[in-house]
């Protein structure tokens, strides 16, 4: 089987990602059920593209200014707010069916490459703390390139960089948005649901 490339997000597919669990955890005074803390992550968090979390996911805020724009924006606690960012790093922890998934994929020979919206802090820690992510032959993260999916420059810029023939690429996602976007880029593209969904589906595709 010949080499191909295959792009792969990070936050839940690679790595542990439950942030209403967080929510409830480090701010149980507004989140104490699943309900408000959906509320709660939509207040912190804003929409994907726009507010103070995408600027900090494209490398244009830190934390500490981050902690104190979203309390004077929503009125939450800084302190409360300060301890969820802080603790995220400790959150996303590779997801070991995953990681097998992509021990089948390195094993198959193909080339790996990572493309994730995350601040720079996070993906440091991530490249410092789990091996796997030694594994892939480039890691994109919006964090140090300004762009965020599902902008199609983002896509583009991966394309160019890489230089990918996008017909012997894929790009796995677990936000349909995302999947979408990408193959409006004119990539193929694949919905991750699960590690056993998505090596499945890379099995009928004829990938692994």
């Amino acid at each position: 089987m010949s080499r191909r490339t295959l792009v792969f997000d990070a936050g839940g597919v690679i790595v542990h990602w439950q942030p209403l669990a967080l929510m409830r955890r480090l701010m149980p005074e507004h989140a104490h059920d699943d309900a408000s803390a959906r509320r709660v992550a939509a207040a912190v968090f804003q929409t994907q593209l726009a507010g103070d979390w995408s600027g900090f996911d494209r490398g244009q805020i830190e934390p500490a200014p981050l902690a104190e724009r979203i309390a004077e924006r929503t009125g939450y606690p800084l302190a409360a707010l300060q301890a969820l960012i802080a603790a995220i790093p400790a959150h996303i922890q590779p997801m070991p069916a995953s990681v097998a998934l992509l021990e089948s994929v390195r094993d198959a020979g193909h080339r790996m490459v990572l493309l994730s919206n995350m601040p720079r802090p996070f993906a440091d820690h991530l490249e410092a703390a789990h091996a796997c992510f030694g594994w892939f032959e480039a890691r994109i993260f919006s964090g140090r390139v300004g762009l965020l999916k599902p902008e199609a420059a983002l896509f583009d810029h991966v394309r160019d960089h890489l230089a990918l023939d996008l017909e012997r690429s894929l790009f796995i996602d677990d936000h349909a948005d995302n999947v979408g976007a990408a193959r409006a880029c004119g990539w193929q593209a694949l919905h991750f649901e699960s590690a056993a969904q998505c090596e499945q589906a890379l099995r009928d595709g004829g990938w692994l």
